[in-house]
């Protein structure tokens, strides 16, 4: 059973070429439909499928589309064209910690951050003390978030979104940030909630992470599918077109 499918997914933006610098000059671009601009196509006739309870990794240089096709799954962005069907609900770690706020303690902002992940302060709170300690930040719950160091905050974050209990888990490079005690930390917990049915979307750079972590890969350039698969016949795919120099 697919928990995502996608069909001929395509996305385009308007790159501005000029700035107007003023409203009359953009009232007489628009009277003489001088539009200046561009169309970028970010992604093109993207289609693939995760079955539920999968872990699909997406690969690719930077500039590939990778970023913006997670946004369109996660209804951040939506397509041009194509058609998109999701079965059950999604949360997106697209940026750890949005909505944290730095003047306020660490115990009011996963009570906000979980409020922006679809958790009521009931629910909140049955999981309170698991994130505080998955996080090893239990004496730290009454600090101001604006003292906490980058790794606390990360920490914080990760730990409040990964214990919302989630049915398709959308990620962009979450294992990026962190030492590497807490990356093998964090690699155990998605496991361990693969193994529990959700679903997984990663976007990373990390080809290992993908090869451990993922049942099946797909490579996008120039917003294109170039591959999809076995993580190995994919990364293998990358690694052959990086070393012929393919633009």
């Amino acid at each position: 059973m697919s928990a995502i499918s996608l069909n001929n997914i395509s996305k385009k933006f308007r790159i501005p070429h000029s700035k107007k610098d003023t409203l009359l000059q953009g009232l007489i671009g628009i009277v003489k439909r001088q539009y200046d601009y561009e169309e970028f196509w970010a992604l093109r006739d993207v289609s693939f499928e995760v079955q539920k309870g999968g872990a699909f990794g997406i690969i690719g240089r930077n500039g590939s589309g990778k970023s913006t096709l997670l946004k369109v799954l996660a209804r951040v962005l939506y397509p041009d064209s194509g058609s998109m069907v999701i079965q059950g609900h999604v949360t997106s770690f697209l940026e750890l910690g949005v909505g944290f706020q730095p003047e306020l303690t660490a115990e009011e902002n996963v009570y906000i951050y979980s409020s922006i992940l679809g958790m009521s302060r009931k629910q909140t709170r049955k999981i309170y003390d698991e994130i505080f300690e998955f996080a090893e930040l239990k004496k730290f719950e009454n600090m101001k978030l604006k003292n906490f160091s980058s790794g606390m905050y990360v920490r914080l974050a990760f730990s409040t979104a990964v214990h919302i209990n989630p049915e398709i888990l959308l990620m962009d490079e979450v294992f990026a940030v962190g030492d590497e005690q807490f990356y093998k930390k964090s690699l155990n917990k998605i496991n361990e909630m693969r193994k529990q049915g959700v679903t997984m979307v990663l976007v990373s750079h990390s080809l290992q992470t993908i090869q451990e972590f993922c049942s099946e890969a797909l490579l996008l350039e120039a917003g294109k599918v170039v591959s999809t698969g076995a993580p190995e016949k994919v990364v293998n795919d990358y690694l052959t077109m990086l070393s012929y120099g393919v633009s």
